[in-house]
């Protein structure tokens, strides 16, 4: 194996196969069913509903998740919240609709609206206009980004909400380790090789407060959190004068 797959010190970004499969190809169909299975095996919703516990200040009416897939990751962090926050508008934004009829039925059972918006994340954001939210999130979407690229995006998102959140691969030996063996849990082919392409691209220290755009008073959190997961957190100064 090649120096550059396994040295972790700089972030290495690699082609993932599920971002060039059709929204219906089966190997795309069993790779995010997969994903949402490591979802469960890293505790990104937990970590994720924490997040937003610790930094939203008040009940929220509109959260916006960019990379959002198919739902069901924010349907379990939703779930986790509800009997705190009811009656919020969860705005989905994928540059695919993947979000099924079932997913938006169980989002109204626990008092959640949606809104589905089907764009590329960098078009949507350059026309957002007024479009404001209490809080934007992000799980397993931003390491697909060069740091380029990915500062453009933060800020973009920046102005639209006085809080970010995100939850990212761990860029580690172990996390590394880990995405080579899930094989052993049954995983296809396609998530066994982009499992350990995102540990690759993922995240450390304190790599995206560096890119975040500096503005005065905003406060910013950035740390491991579990053994795979790299939290980030972002609150500008209007929210932490509400709180």
């Amino acid at each position: 194996m090649s120096e550059k797959r396994t040295d972790l010190t700089f972030r290495q970004l690699e082609p993932e196969i599920l971002d060039g499969l059709a929204k219906d190809d089966p190997r795309a169909i069993a790779s995010r069913r997969d994903l949402a299975w490591l979802n469960v095996l890293m505790f990104q919703a937990s970590i994720m509903a924490r997040l937003l516990r610790s930094h939203v200040s008040r009940q929220p009416r509109r959260i916006l998740e960019i990379g959002a897939g198919d739902g069901s990751f924010m349907l379990t962090v939703a779930r986790r919240l509800a009997k705190r926050w009811s009656d919020v508008e969860l705005v989905l934004l994928d540059r695919e609709d993947l979000v099924t009829a079932r997913c938006r039925a169980e989002f109204i059972k626990i008092g959640w609206q949606t809104t589905t918006v089907t764009s590329d994340v960098f078009e949507w954001t350059a026309k957002a206009g007024d479009e404001r939210f209490d809080a934007i999130t992000a799980n397993l979407f931003l390491h697909h980004f060069e740091d380029a690229a990915l500062g453009r995006l933060l800020a973009g998102l920046a102005p639209l909400a006085p809080v970010f959140v995100a939850t990212e691969p761990r860029r580690a030996n172990f996390p590394l380790a880990a995405s080579r063996m899930l094989w052993a849990i049954g995983v296809n082919d396609v998530t066994n090789n982009d499992a350990p392409s995102s540990v690759r691209a993922g995240f450390t220290g304190m790599e995206l407060t560096g890119l975040w755009p500096e503005a005065e008073g905003t406060w910013t959190q950035e740390r491991r959190s579990g053994l795979f997961t790299h939290a980030f957190a972002v609150v500008a100064a209007s929210e932490q004068k509400r709180s």
